[in-house]
């Protein structure tokens, strides 16, 4: 079977990803640690979210989800373990995603303006939680700088700022409501909240999307980057891992294969997010291309394939192929055979569309157990019996067989006898967002209540 000598770099032994791990280990305690944090590529960012939800939160909240073209608005309602959600979507005009940071949030600031109006909240000190899903150095739980846009967006005078005293300013010239912005947080950390609210095991969320990125609950002991007081409660803070950018120092290259390396030489971040680059849906179904392409070159496969078709076009085979193909399950193929007539292939077989489901299944396990080599480390550093891991993006939403690999995998590579879940987070980046707001309201208030209590 010849194709196997072209393959064979995707079929990892177990001893491999506990090796994976063991570096991904080191490289998160070089970010965790002050003097090592600057040369580190996972930037493990403390995000000062202190506490996960408890299920005493109550109240209405605001909460704004900003990350692509469109944002969402939402009034979310608490009472204990109830949670009432009403939204709103608003798309973002090119023009304004092209212009200055000030149109920008003038433009989110009149949304959130006729949102409070429509729903006729106004009157009321409202405090708001924000999903802000691009890279950014936090200073505080609601302070948070652009490190570089991304996502088609190139809004001039924000990287560098404070979005949240953008943000504020904004609302202050355009609405006359009174919005206090409690919290600005990402994704990944949002699904963590979200799913927390409901499960009090819930120490880890994770994206696995168009990116991927991790987080988890830290001991303040651990985090040499922490600069407040020793005598700061809780004791722990929620840690952005960006872990998206393991093995850019070149440690993860004994793992790489060559579609690996021609993948990176042609994206618009050669040798940036190197993990990201073997896990997530950006990049996935490329992977699947590039071998599907060389296989057919070498006369492997698809011998009718015409050299102008949309197989050999660089980012045209998307990785939700990739989930349909591998949803086939019997021989006549029928996702399988969709795809190929979409990319124009003509007169492919049977046998050529049994390879084609190969290769797919090869590259997606590789990327479901990187992943879980991910998890099993964060499992094994927090050491807990039993644990729940938040899980959110379209990846593992759509693919049928992520989920069930990442378990196998965790479960072959953490120590016998701890427990661990993988649990669909819904709606994080507007619950979520939400309920980090309301847990810091929370926090706040008990301060003043142990500060109150505190003789002189």
């Amino acid at each position: 079977f010849q194709i196997e000598a072209f393959v064979k770099g995707f079929k990892l032994s177990t001893l491999t990803y506990k090796r994976v791990m063991n570096l991904l280990n080191s490289e998160m305690n070089a970010g965790l640690t002050k003097h090592t944090n600057h040369a580190a590529d996972i930037k493990m960012f403390p995000t000062f979210v202190r506490s996960l939800p408890d299920g005493s939160e109550k109240g209405e909240f605001l909460a704004l989800d900003l990350g692509g073209t469109n944002f969402r608005v939402l009034l979310v309602k608490l009472h204990g373990s109830d949670v009432e959600i009403e939204s709103k979507t608003y798309l973002i005009p090119q023009r304004i995603m092209l212009g200055t940071g000030i149109q920008l949030f003038d433009h989110i600031a009149d949304c959130i303006g006729k949102f409070i109006k429509d729903h006729n909240i106004q009157g009321q000190k409202l405090p708001l939680g924000f999903t802000f899903s691009f890279p950014c150095k936090q200073e505080d739980l609601a302070a948070a700088r652009l490190s570089k846009w991304t996502k088609g967006f190139r809004c001039e005078g924000v990287v560098g700022e404070n979005i949240c005293h953008l943000l504020h300013e904004a609302l202050k010239r355009r609405t006359n409501c009174d919005v206090e912005i409690l919290a600005i947080v990402n994704d990944a950390v949002g699904t963590l909240m979200s799913a927390a609210h409901s499960d009090r095991n819930c120490e880890i969320g994770l994206i696995l999307g168009t990116g991927c990125n991790a987080c988890y609950m830290e001991n303040l002991d651990n985090v040499g980057l922490w600069e407040a007081p020793g005598d700061d409660h809780p004791q722990q803070v929620i840690i952005n891992t960006e872990w998206g950018a393991f093995g850019d120092n070149g440690c993860l290259d004994f793992i790489r294969t060559e579609y690996d390396l021609e993948l990176d030489t042609y994206s618009i971040n050669p040798g940036k997010q190197i993990l990201e680059k073997m896990i997530s849906g950006m990049y996935m179904g490329e992977i699947v291309r590039l071998v599907l392409e060389r296989l057919t070159y070498e006369g492997l496969l698809l011998q009718g394939a015409d050299r102008e078709c949309a197989l050999y076009e660089r980012g045209r085979f998307y990785t939700k192929y990739v989930s349909e193909i591998e949803s086939d399950h019997d021989e006549f193929f029928a996702n399988t055979k969709q795809v190929l007539e979409e990319l124009g292939v003509e007169n492919f077989t049977s046998e050529d569309c049994k390879i084609v489901k190969y290769v797919c299944t090869l590259v997606s396990a590789r990327a479901a157990f990187l992943a879980a080599a991910g998890l099993a480390t964060l499992i094994t550093k927090i050491g807990r019996k039993e644990m729940t891991i938040a899980v959110d993006g379209s990846l593992y939403r759509f693919h049928p067989r992520f989920h069930n690999l990442m378990c196998l995998k965790i479960q072959e590579l953490i120590k016998p006898g701890q427990k661990f879940k993988l649990a669909l987070s819904h709606d994080g980046s507007g619950k979520g967002a939400a309920l980090v707001a309301a847990v810091a309201t929370r926090l706040r208030n008990n301060k003043v209540l142990r500060e109150v209590k505190v003789p002189a």
